[in-house]
């Protein structure tokens, strides 16, 4: 795991001795990382300033990506087996305390912004499932045409979830899911051109992934592999407002190739945006203003999850 220092843009941290990390997720307080782990079916717990492993805590089964509490007092991992689960863990014994049934085996998982519910996304199932955290129950869930990918949440006012917009295989947008009512009521699809990408890559059923609201709530942005670029969107009438071109592959006799964009993750005043980029070994980093790629951050192979911790002073 590389660990970018955004006053610089460069790796200035490596967290070794996981061969398969797949999730981060942070303790409030900043000490301790929190790592989906599939090689071993484990949450490892890494020290944050010495970068070394204090624990492997047992899963049920083989994870995906996980999430936290927001008072960071649990850690949630979805089980990407079947029936379908999301394991809950205490942060503070550090042990598994419950499983929670879901609707099909769980790629990802993310709390909302009330930090009321956890919604979990199944690729077989094709299905959402929303989770009760006051009662660590499934409330409810929401069936979809096309496996589902990444999700991200705008807020209410008074902040209460308003709506999930989720991605889906074989869908360059995302749909539209009003919280209250439990139902999709749009499917955004960006823009046909930018495109030309995607064949060579191999991406074609998972044509856009990544997808993240900045802080501030005032605008969404959507990874595109087709495009290979990143998509800004108001909110929240979802006017499209430009997009960002990422960088390309060249290879000596053959035409350019996209860097397969795959998670976003910002600064937490939303000046800059991040993009792991998974078909190039580096991260992206985008003025959020002109939508210009600043900096290049290269790191290990396949990037994939990326996240942003502020560290307390």
């Amino acid at each position: 795991m590389d660990v970018i220092d955004s006053s610089v843009n460069r790796v200035v941290q490596v967290i070794h001795g996981i061969e398969l990390p797949h999730g981060v997720v942070f303790s409030p307080d900043g000490k301790r990382v929190y790592i989906s782990n599939e090689s071993e079916s484990s949450v490892d717990v890494v020290d944050r300033e010495s970068a070394k492993i204090l624990k492997k805590i047992p899963l049920s089964g083989h994870p995906n990506n996980l999430t936290i509490a927001r008072d960071g007092g649990r850690i949630l991992a979805g089980i990407r087996e079947n029936p379908g689960s999301v394991d809950i863990i205490s942060a503070t014994t550090l042990e598994r305390t419950k499983t929670v049934p879901v609707d099909g085996s769980v790629h990802n998982i993310f709390v909302t912004p009330d930090g009321k519910y956890a919604v979990s996304g199944s690729i077989e199932n094709k299905a959402a499932t929303v989770i009760d955290l006051s009662t660590e129950k499934a409330a409810w869930g929401v069936k979809f045409d096309h496996s589902v990918r990444p999700m991200a949440f705008e807020a209410n006012a008074d902040g209460s979830t308003r709506r999930i917009f989720v991605q889906l295989s074989e869908v360059n947008g995302f749909a539209v899911v009003d919280f209250e009512t439990h139902k999709e009521v749009a499917r955004i699809l960006l823009p046909s051109t930018p495109g030309g990408f995607g064949a060579a890559e191999g991406r074609l059923g998972t044509p856009s992934h990544g997808i993240g609201v900045a802080p501030g709530g005032k605008t969404l942005w959507v990874n595109s592999t087709l495009a290979n670029a990143t998509f800004k969107y108001s909110l929240p009438d979802l006017q499209l407002l430009g997009h960002c071109a990422l960088p390309e592959i060249h290879v000596a006799g053959r035409a350019a190739i996209g860097v397969v964009p795959e998670w976003i993750t910002f600064t937490p005043d939303g000046k800059q945006v991040y993009v792991s980029n998974s078909g190039a070994r580096s991260v992206s980093v985008i003025d959020a203003q002109t939508l210009k790629v600043i900096n290049i951050v290269n790191v290990g192979e396949v990037p994939k999850r990326i996240n942003t911790l502020v560290v307390p002073p």
